[in-house]
């Protein structure tokens, strides 16, 4: 059978997803998961380096550690690596241009890049490009209709695939980033908005005065009225009086340090959604499918739900499936043309 004859039933394959501080691998055969590998190694690395060297080192282990996996399971071999997020940006294997929106996975997968990087493995490496929207010459001036991203569009292509996101409607993706995603009626990516709000919680929560006031663990789930109510207070007084706020809570011993946590988190939701709303990110009947972090993502269906949004929170299992099952339509696509 020819690769254009291969249906993603057949596709035996390494999918790989390099974030920022870490990079995940799988072996696959059609839609089943038959291994699965993991370095804390990511394109931070690189910038940090100013070298690829403990990214290429990484990914060798890792493509490394698969193959013999399915040396010991006795499956067909990975035939080649499908790859997804910073990966394919200048801080990781090669860059591959964005593609503007408004763009489906038939043309991410056309975009795709295949390379080949002896020094790492033998087997082709297919590089996923980014999406961007917004115009290419912005400035300082109009930045703010400018938005980037890579690994979502791969995730959001995986949640419409498996009948989970129904076009049109908006993806929530809460990571280091966060990042909310418009899918139109055909199911293309239209636009998408992000901010560093999930490092500004960890910052804040680990390296600021409010360390010691706030939880370091994650409750299962967050207080509600505390949520509420760092929302109410980032309106009245900004982000950051808010987040001084929860300082004056500990001093009066207001509050655990969990429900200062969701005080915080709330506050934060509430600078997102200001943004949010007026972009119609969040608006009207459309659905919003939330994945990520799961406290979090369940505080932010609590905030939407306020406003009468129809929310989904996927778990992190079928997060998991859904950019594999993405992965591997955009694979399917650049084998059989």
């Amino acid at each position: 059978m020819s690769d254009a004859d291969k249906t993603d039933e057949d596709i035996c394959a390494i999918y790989v997803d390099t974030g920022t501080t870490n990079t995940r691998g799988w072996l696959m055969c059609g839609d089943a998961i038959l291994a699965r590998a993991r370095k804390l190694v990511g394109v931070r690395d690189t910038a940090r380096d100013r070298a690829p060297a403990k990214l290429h080192a990484a990914l060798k282990e890792l493509i490394g550690e698969l193959q013999s996996e399915a040396d010991g399971l006795e499956t067909p071999v990975p035939t080649c690596i499908v790859a997804a997020g910073m990966i394919s940006s200048p801080l990781g294997l090669a860059e591959v241009e964005h593609v503007q929106v408004p763009v489906n996975a038939a043309e991410i997968a056309t975009a795709t890049r295949v390379f080949n990087f002896p020094e790492i493995t033998e087997l082709p490496i297919f590089l996923v490009p980014g999406v961007r929207s917004g115009a290419p010459d912005a400035s300082r001036d109009s930045v703010d209709n400018v938005d980037v991203m890579r690994g979502e569009e791969t995730l959001c292509f995986g949640l419409l695939h498996r009948g989970i996101l129904r076009p049109p409607g908006v993806v929530l993706t809460l990571g280091s980033h966060w990042k909310g995603i418009q899918l139109d009626t055909n199911g293309r990516i239209q636009s998408s908005m992000t901010s560093l709000s999930g490092e500004l919680i960890q910052a804040a929560q680990t390296q600021t005065i409010l360390a010691s006031s706030v939880a370091n663990d994650w409750p299962g789930q967050m207080a509600h009225d505390w949520l509420e109510a760092g929302m109410e207070e980032q309106r009245r007084s900004g982000l950051s009086r808010a987040l001084f706020c929860v300082r004056l809570l500990d001093l009066q011993g207001e509050g655990t340090p969990q429900d200062r946590l969701a005080y915080l988190v709330g506050a934060f939701i509430a600078t997102d959604l200001e943004a949010l709303i007026p972009r119609d990110l969040v608006a009207g009947d459309i659905q919003v499918v939330i994945s990520g972090h799961q406290p979090i993502a369940e505080a932010w269906a609590f905030a939407l739900d306020r406003i009468s949004l129809s929310t989904f929170v996927v778990s992190d299992e079928e997060t998991e499936k859904a950019f594999l099952s993405g992965l591997n339509s955009i694979l399917t696509g650049v084998t059989s043309t």
